[in-house]
């Protein structure tokens, strides 16, 4: 009787085991062909234009490398001291970036801000050789199409932008290039997230913003918050080590997705002196 007993529970346990093996496959398998969904949120509606914030604006439709067709604004400054290539992050659209087109157009930045393919008014599906290309096109539209100097551009990257800038600055001689509250790499800040998952096998990205960083050839500022709840600072400090001089740090306050805001005059004078002292008026 008691032998039975404890056959019986040895199967209940090895039943127990086996479905809790499926859940963790089927949890991983989820994971692994999901990915996409949980890396780009794009939005299709546009909220607002640059209008809504009193700037003055060209609508842009321009092609990526291999032909997919993009949509962009183009923010024009009198006098401006460079132009602002602003690759955003990975949620909604351009039209979710009014404060930080202010804020650049003031500090004397034209600003050319584009959607990825599959936001906004952009054609096709996300992916990310695709938003690598579509930086290429961008770069393309500015320097071909508007014959901005290359050492008159600024990119800018915030978040997963910050690696997608890093990559075209790796490939292009551009004036400076700016990364905020970016990850190291994607699979880094993966690790992060999930500590108990094997990321770097189920990992179908890479987005590899330190190696990036590396390869570019003009002063880099990085910037980053200890409070980032998303990209802990530690990246931005392997971002700042990876980088060749002339380089900088700029530390700001606040979260991954309002830094920029609650810093308010210290972020504002922290880009001002880089800029100051990096630009040269086109």
């Amino acid at each position: 009787m008691y032998f039975g007993i404890l056959l019986m529970n040895r199967r209940i346990f090895m039943m127990a085991v086996r479905v809790a093996i499926l859940a963790g496959a089927g949890f991983l398998a989820l994971l692994f062909f999901n990915q996409s969904k949980m890396v780009y949120l794009p939005q299709r509606d546009m909220a607002a234009s640059p209008a809504a914030v009193g700037l003055r604006y060209e609508e842009v439709s321009f092609k990526a490398k291999g032909g997919v067709r993009l949509h962009g604004w183009f923010i024009p400054s009198d006098s401006a001291r460079g132009v602002l290539l602003f690759c955003h992050g990975n949620a909604g659209n351009i039209s979710h970036r009014l404060d930080s087109i202010s804020i650049f157009h003031r500090l004397g930045l034209s600003v050319f801000i584009f959607d990825y393919r599959g936001y906004g008014r952009s054609e096709g599906e996300p992916t990310e050789e695709g938003t690598y290309r579509d930086a290429e096109g961008a770069w393309d539209y500015l320097t071909q199409e508007k014959r901005t100097p290359p050492r008159s551009i600024v990119i800018f990257g915030r978040s997963l932008g910050g690696s997608i800038a890093a990559r075209t600055a790796s490939s292009h001689p551009a004036g400076a290039l700016i990364l905020e509250s970016a990850f190291s790499s994607f699979r880094e800040a993966a690790e992060d997230v999930y500590p108990w998952l094997p990321v770097r096998l189920l990992a179908r990205y890479h987005y590899d913003t330190a190696a990036f960083v590396a390869q570019a050839r003009c002063p880099v500022l990085i910037i980053h918050s200890r409070s980032d709840e998303l990209i802990p600072f530690s990246h931005g400090e392997r971002l700042f080590s990876a980088a060749k001089d002339p380089k900088a740090f700029l530390e700001i306050i606040g979260g991954h997705n309002d830094g920029f805001l609650r810093s308010g005059k210290q972020y504002r004078e922290g880009l001002d002196a880089f800029l100051s002292r990096y630009m040269v008026k086109s």
